[in-house]
């Protein structure tokens, strides 16, 4: 399948912002299973500087500085990508848990993927005993680390509600977990806590998800959403399981970066030097090559 994304941001400031200094992750990942055709960004200020990167884990980084008065920012990033994956494994496949848990320990790679940087607790994902016995129950002696990770995923689904309102970019996991509601975000960080609060590596991956308008309706311009889910280490490689939808990851799911939680891998952040409010709109569009006419990846 190949894909045309389309991610525009733009802030929208009450007083002229006079400096800024910003990281754009916004380019797809290149490889398991994707391949990136074609990828711009247009920045509205000009920028006075743009540096790429690629940071530790692989994720390619753009940072920028505006330094002329501005009350608005707007970021276009346009992509096509191919998505070829292949099939999920087998329920219960795979090691058991335990085995996987000690092959993670034992692991002597400290390479980008190597499954011990996404053991231990990190800035937004704290190991809280509540969510470590919540994921507990999908983990019975024995059971295959993938099984107990689909079984988890499946019960996140079930038990928590999906609200836009419910929590914002900063709520604190252990709020998310107590109010069983939330967004992809939440919903991820929820299930990377468990997973590790047994043991087991798991990392929080951004991106899109493909989404299908209602049957006899158009497609509306800007009407998706960035996503987020989760990929598990189950022993020999890792797995993309997404707790907002009960699903595998498959060819509908972009993958753009994965990291330790969102604070790696948020799309923009930053640093303005001005006072008063903004307001922020973000649209995106994830559109299958044969819906695609009339997106000019020129900008």
């Amino acid at each position: 399948m190949i894909y045309t994304l389309r991610h525009v941001t733009t802030y929208r400031y009450a007083k002229p912002v006079r400096f800024a200094r910003c990281s754009l992750r916004l380019k797809p990942a290149d490889g398991e299973g994707q391949t990136v055709l074609a990828s711009t960004v247009t920045i509205d200020p000009s920028p006075a500087s743009a540096v790429m990167r690629r940071d530790y884990f692989g994720i390619e980084t753009v940072g920028i500085t505006l330094d002329v008065p501005h009350t608005a920012l707007r970021v276009e990033a346009l992509s096509r990508v191919m998505v070829e994956r292949g099939g999920l494994p087998q329920p219960e496949s795979g090691r058991a848990w335990e085995a996987a848990r000690a092959a993670a320990i034992a692991a002597r790679d400290l390479g980008p993927e190597a499954p011990v940087h996404f053991l231990f607790p990190s800035a937004r994902v704290p190991l809280l005993p509540d969510v470590t016995a919540y994921a507990r129950t999908s983990f019975p002696p024995g059971r295959s680390a993938y099984g107990g990770a689909f079984d988890l995923m499946t019960r996140i689904r079930e038990d928590f509600r999906f609200d836009a309102r419910a929590t914002g970019v900063d709520t604190p996991l252990s709020e998310a977990f107590a109010l069983r509601a939330g967004v992809c975000q939440d919903f991820a960080h929820v299930m990377i806590a468990g997973l590790r609060g047994l043991g087991l590596p798991a990392a929080y991956v951004s991106g899109y998800l493909r989404t299908l308008p209602p049957p006899g309706r158009p497609r509306l311009r800007g009407a998706d959403a960035s996503h987020a889910w989760v990929a598990v280490w189950c022993g020999d490689g890792w797995i993309g399981l997404d707790p907002t939808n009960g699903i595998g990851v498959r060819d509908d799911h972009i993958v753009v970066a994965r990291g330790r939680d969102y604070g790696d891998v948020a799309p923009i952040d930053g640093i303005v030097s001005g006072s008063g409010k903004q307001r922020l709109k973000v649209e995106v569009d994830v559109i299958p090559q044969d819906e695609a006419e009339g997106l000019d990846l020129a900008g």
